[in-house]
């Protein structure tokens, strides 16, 4: 066990982790690298250039006569992946600290850091991309050792792509990291840090051993659901599987016992000998909380039960994302999913469509509010058709986040307007060296959760970082805004939104609906209202078939009498006809920003 270590890289988005990982694989001989990211083996991630699954693999390296096994966990960079991250740090003892020399720390390498020293991880800082001409190492290098506190010759310079530096990030971690601590004689404590469902084997699950010793053929359970099963097979990651006898304290590995449910596996939960059972499960993850909620729903209705066994393949892979069932009148029965954020929720579509060949339709994007009635009760909304009556309601609360935003001081200006837009409050803001300044800012959720960031990478050039961590409910003055058509209101259309954007968006809404909704026998008023007033109206004139054309000349009464009777006939129409809504008319208005 003492020649064990685990360890992961964590950074900012597109600081170099995985072509660093690339190196170390390289450096070892595991592999031999063929193309750029090996151990992102996702399609879409290769697209993207991001990591978004944590990926374990193991090496084995020689230092000084003995022989060590170094277990990497390759984590994603973007912020609404943090969770994997997480997941990451629990199952390791040590972690690189990635900082790309020409940028500097950014707003992801703090937080991941702060998640790493929580745990007690012991930290290796690391300045990658030395070789690159924009590098500044030594203003680098200063806001590293501010950070974290560590002396200048702790840092090692490294280059992920000409391999310099890189013997000396293995020694480090030898001689820094410690190994993994247990007892091979007690019962047997296992922690699932993730789980990939196979269509041939089941479902894999991912672990770390703390305590005891797995063997091939054990009967074992999982604690937390309390089922059991046989270890048909046992192992370490490697780029494939590779199969062992057995499984020692300190290793991370692999089983496979049959599992084809995908509800019995649960991330964080721990594995157990059903002969000798452990006394408690291991305090792994907290439960995740989704940020951002939408729905989804299948484009053809039959399609529901597949789209059901979909996400639930892809939750075993992606235990960020939460789901239930849910209708709605305009598209049928569907999902209510919640993501951590707006590129977590694109993923997920993406791979919906790519893994399990489904197309769905997702509604706009919001966040759930806390409802107090006037009795003192209180309930959760996650979408305003579930808002009780206007009357009954005392008043709201919605989620705040803390964003804190790191920039460039050119871009201060915009970055504040565009954040004073966004109802956003400004706690403090502090110079972290040179031209670079950290701003805090305190804002509601539902302000940011469609558009905030790619208006922040615009009109900051991309040098803007942010990171956000929930920080509580406020009361705020929100209403619910409906749309009618003829007086009735359309279930699917209405929006909770704050009072003072809620005149403007209503008359965009009237505004967008009157270009997409057909012309009928009759006249349809749009109408945006706040309870029962009215706020905002347009209207859509009839189609009118010329009645008085097979009158020529003679009396004006005449066709005073025909048109008259059309107007009875239209008023009756009115009456009973109902409005058709075009599917293309629902999306359009999710999309009016």
């Amino acid at each position: 066990m003492k020649n064990i270590r685990n360890f992961c890289i964590i950074a900012h988005i597109d600081h170099g982790k995985s072509t660093l990982a690339d190196r170390l694989l390289e450096f070892t001989k595991t592999i031999q690298v063929t193309e750029g990211q090996m151990l992102d083996d996702m399609d879409l991630e290769r697209e993207r250039g991001i990591t978004i699954k944590s990926h374990a693999i193991q090496m084995e390296y020689s230092y000084k006569g003995e022989n060590y096994i170094l277990n990497l966990i390759d984590t994603p960079g973007h912020v609404d992946f943090s969770y994997e991250v997480s997941r990451s740090i629990a199952a390791c003892e040590g972690a690189l600290l990635v900082v790309d020399a020409s940028q500097g720390v950014q707003a992801q390498t703090i937080s991941n850091l702060y998640m790493a020293l929580e745990h007690d991880l012991e930290i290796i800082p690391v300045m990658n991309k030395c070789d690159m001409a924009s590098a500044m190492p030594d203003e680098v290098e200063d806001e590293i050792i501010d950070l974290l506190g560590c002396r200048r010759e702790d840092i090692i310079r490294a280059s992920g792509k000409t391999g310099m530096g890189v013997e000396d990030i293995l020694q480090a971690v030898v001689e820094r990291v410690p190994c993994p601590v247990g007892d091979e004689n007690a019962p047997l404590q296992a922690l699932i840090f993730d789980s990939v469902f196979n269509s041939f084997r089941g479902i894999i699950a991912y672990f770390k051993i703390v305590n005891g010793v797995i063997r091939k053929g054990d009967k074992v359970k999982f604690f937390n659901t309390g089922k059991e099963y046989d270890a048909d097979e046992v192992g370490v990651l490697k780029m494939d599987f590779v199969p062992r006898a057995e499984l020692r304290t300190g290793d991370v590995g692999y089983i496979i016992s049959g599992i084809k449910t995908s509800r019995e596996v649960k991330v964080g939960d721990t594995i157990t000998h059903v002969g000798r059972p452990c006394d408690k499960a291991i305090d792994g993850f907290e439960e995740v909380k989704p940020m951002v909620f939408a729905g989804l729903y299948p484009i053809e209705a039959e399609d529901f039960e597949n789209l059901r066994a979909s996400l639930e393949k892809l939750q075993l892979n992606d235990a960020s994302l939460t789901f239930q069932p849910e209708s709605s009148l305009a598209l049928g029965f569907g999902f209510r999913c919640g993501f951590l954020g707006l590129l977590h929720m694109e993923i997920v579509q993406e791979r919906l469509d790519r893994e399990f060949d489904m197309n769905v339709i997702t509604t706009v994007p919001n966040v759930s509010y806390m409802v107090y009635d006037k009795q003192g009760g209180v309930q959760e909304v996650h979408n305003p058709g579930g808002m009780p009556d206007p009357t009954l309601i005392d008043h709201i609360e919605e989620p705040y986040i803390d964003a804190s935003i790191i920039t460039r001081s050119d871009y201060i200006g915009p970055i504040m307007t565009l954040c004073l837009g966004k109802r956003g409050e400004l706690v403090h803001q502090n110079y972290i060296s040179g031209n670079r300044v950290e701003l805090h800012y305190r804002m509601p959720l539902g302000e940011i959760v469609i558009d905030f960031y790619d208006k922040l990478k615009s009109i900051s050039k991309g040098y803007a970082s942010f990171d956000y961590h929930q920080a509580g409910f406020r009361p705020s003055k929100l209403v619910k805004l409906d749309i009618l058509l003829n007086g009735e209101s359309v279930d699917a259309l209405s929006t909770l939104t704050h009072f003072d954007n809620a005149y403007d968006l209503g008359r965009r809404m009237c505004e967008k609906l009157k270009e997409l909704i057909p012309r009928q026998q009759f006249e349809i008023a749009i109408q945006a209202a706040i309870g029962a007033k009215i706020i905002a109206r347009e209207t859509i004139k009839a189609v009118r078939k010329d009645v008085t054309a097979k009158c020529y000349g003679g009396d004006v009464s005449r066709k005073r009498k025909l048109l008259e009777k059309q107007k009875r006939g239209k008023k009756r129409m009115k009456q009973i006809g109902t409005v058709e809504v075009p599917q293309k008319a629902f999306l359009a208005v999710l999309k009016l920003d």
